[in-house]
């Protein structure tokens, strides 16, 4: 099977799981999140909720899949870690501008 070609700032979010301070740079300053029923507005709370949940549940993510919907890039992944379900798989809905994450929804 062939890797799966992400864009730049999406591969730098994966890539940056667990790295809260590197997750910063993949935003813009007024991105917003949407995941786990919450939405969190501006980089700082991005950050503050990835730290925590990457504490918390300790979560690997491989994205398998990338396809363009209504002008975001939806990507598919297998996530893993100290939650109940393990593993489970998501859809990430990231709006990217000016080479950074502006929005990002992530539902199962």
């Amino acid at each position: 099977m062939d890797p799966l070609t992400l864009p730049e700032p999406i591969a730098a979010y994966f890539a940056a799981e667990h790295k809260p301070e590197a997750l910063a740079h993949c935003f813009t300053a007024h991105a917003v999140m949407k995941d786990d029923g919450h939405t969190y507005a501006g980089v700082d709370a991005i950050t503050a909720f990835m730290a925590a949940a990457s504490a918390k549940y300790n979560a690997t993510t491989i994205p398998f899949a990338l396809a363009s919907e209504d002008g975001l890039q939806v990507v598919r992944a297998q996530v893993t870690g100290n939650f109940p379900g393990s593993p489970v798989d998501l859809s990430y809905r990231f709006r990217l501008e000016r080479g950074l994450i502006a929005s990002l929804d992530v539902t199962a």
